[in-house]
């Protein structure tokens, strides 16, 4: 079953809504985090999802919370943070 352009844009913004709810809960903010648009425009496939730009401290912070998951310790401090 093929998606029509509608379903595959609401699917891309629920997975984008989706990821900010669970960025967020761990301190974690993309600012642009967004449908990539031009992707949105085609017919084949989902949309993609653009995660935009960072700031080293996001980049740090995301790293942390992925290195827990993981199992690890998070070595990762944000730039001029403590220790």
């Amino acid at each position: 079953m093929m998606l029509t352009p509608q379903e595959r844009m609401r699917a891309a913004e629920e997975a984008v809504r989706q990821l900010k709810d669970a960025l967020h809960g761990v301190g974690v903010v993309f600012p642009s985090l967004d449908v990539e648009r031009v992707s949105a425009a085609g017919s084949y496939g989902l949309p993609l999802v653009d995660l935009g730009r960072c700031n080293i401290d996001t980049a740090l912070r995301l790293a942390a919370v992925l290195h827990g998951r993981a199992g690890g310790c998070p070595s990762a401090r944000p730039v001029g943070g403590p220790g």
